[in-house]
């Protein structure tokens, strides 16, 4: 796609999913001579859980292991808000659905590099959320329709109890080309603004050149762009003769 062939011509750009290969094919074209845009850097899946006393622990298993199935380098994070949160629970529960899993191992293997973060209250808990800038974000919490102000960075946001990632990826009709890395704190998931680019168009007037003519001039200048600053002179010197006849 990048080069094209005899038969297929080259494309400006490349967007969609992929793994860490992926990802990195993608940037190395990204910066040859194919000279072709990619969408992000999105590279192995992530999840990150904001979750209460009021969360279901087998809700929020399922939820950990339905990104870390998708393979050892992916990352699952649990952020628990407040007090009264059963972590042993939660650790049972995920050691359970882990065992019957298909794709236990790589599972296990990316719960390996996981980790869980213990937050005081909903600050707490949004700062280190925008901080880490999540791939997905669910937020199953008590009041979590309150919160989505608060956000800042992530890919894909998943509001409540009823709002399981997997949603995301398969029919909720949100695009889960998303960023990882942090990268959200750059980027937002494709959409159809990633299919298109924009050119800006100005024409001026002899006034419009007279009003702004004089503030370019002074900055081509502060710039030491000589060349700049005679491509407006020259005009109104040209405007200025005309009218003093």
């Amino acid at each position: 796609m990048a080069w094209g062939t005899t038969s297929c011509p080259k494309v400006e750009k490349i967007l969609g999913p992929g793994n860490q290969y992926v990802t990195a094919a993608k940037m190395i074209l990204q910066n040859s001579e194919a000279m072709i845009s990619i969408d992000m850097p999105a590279g192995p899946s992530e999840v990150l859980v904001i979750a209460d006393k009021h969360a279901n622990p087998v809700y929020i298993a399922a939820d950990l292991l339905s990104q870390a199935e998708h393979g050892p380098d992916s990352q699952v994070v649990l952020v628990l808000v407040g007090e009264g949160v059963n972590l042993d629970e939660i650790e049972m529960e995920l050691e359970k659905q882990c065992k019957s899993l298909p794709r236990g191992q790589f599972a296990l293997k990316a719960l390996s590099h996981s980790f869980t973060v213990l937050a005081h209250n909903k600050a707490e808990a949004i700062s280190f959320s925008n901080l880490y800038a999540p791939e997905h974000l669910i937020i199953n919490v008590e009041d979590a329709d309150q919160w989505v102000d608060y956000i800042e960075n992530a890919g894909s946001v998943f509001i409540g109890r009823w709002s399981p990632e997997s949603i995301g990826d398969y029919a909720s009709g949100t695009n889960h080309v998303l960023p990882t890395y942090g990268y959200a704190r750059m980027y937002g998931g494709v959409s159809l603004d990633s299919f298109m680019k924009y050119i800006t168009v100005q024409s001026l007037t002899e006034e419009g050149l007279k009003t702004l003519g004089p503030h370019v001039v002074k900055m081509a200048e502060v710039e030491g762009l000589e060349a700049h600053k005679r491509a407006v002179t020259l005009r109104l010197q040209d405007i200025e003769t005309r009218s003093s006849v």
